[in-house]
């Protein structure tokens, strides 16, 4: 077997809830946090990000194993570990920098997002807004933003939302854990 990398770039409210998950799982290689999808040029800043005015949205860009992990796999946790039936929304976060977004590389990653879309619509009683859109350009977020979750665990917002979603995550995705 071929040790195959692949990308995903996925947006699902704050990166440092997404880069949590992401890290534990099973073929994940890296999570890195950062920003997609805006409408203004150069790298765009945190601060610009929280202004809403670029469009950009945080996001983590995934590597991972395809031989350990499948895509489909990737995009089921995604789906199932955010709300993804809130519009610019996650929580008490607001914004369009928060909305629930899949960030293709390819037109097979297109296919698959369309269908796991469509799979999981069944779990919500409200209707998915999760965005599917082309990568365009990944910038990655600021150093103190990455592995945020492992190097901020006693903060207050790792303590009171992140902590229990991840509780959760384990809880329904033990099987996609890594050991």
């Amino acid at each position: 077997m071929t040790h195959s990398l692949q990308k995903a770039t996925l947006g699902g409210g704050c990166f440092w809830c997404t880069e949590a998950i992401f890290q534990e799982i099973r073929g994940v290689e890296n999570v890195v946090s950062g920003y997609s999808g805006g409408t203004v040029p150069g790298h765009p800043t945190y601060r610009e990000i929280c202004s809403g005015l670029t469009g950009h949205a945080e996001v983590v860009q995934i590597t991972f194993n395809e031989n350990v992990i499948s895509y489909e796999d990737l995009l089921t946790i995604f789906m199932t570990t955010h709300d993804p039936t809130t519009l610019n929304r996650q929580g008490a976060d607001k914004g369009t920098q928060y909305r629930s977004i899949i960030f293709y590389h390819d037109e097979t990653q297109k296919q698959v997002a369309h269908k796991v879309i469509e799979k999981v619509s069944a779990l919500y009683d409200d209707p998915v807004v999760t965005e599917i859109a082309p990568l365009t350009i990944f910038y990655e977020a600021e150093a103190y933003h990455q592995n945020y979750y492992r190097n901020n665990q006693a903060q207050g917002y790792c303590s009171f939302v992140i902590s229990p979603k991840l509780a959760k995550f384990r809880k329904n995705h033990n099987d996609k854990l890594k050991r």
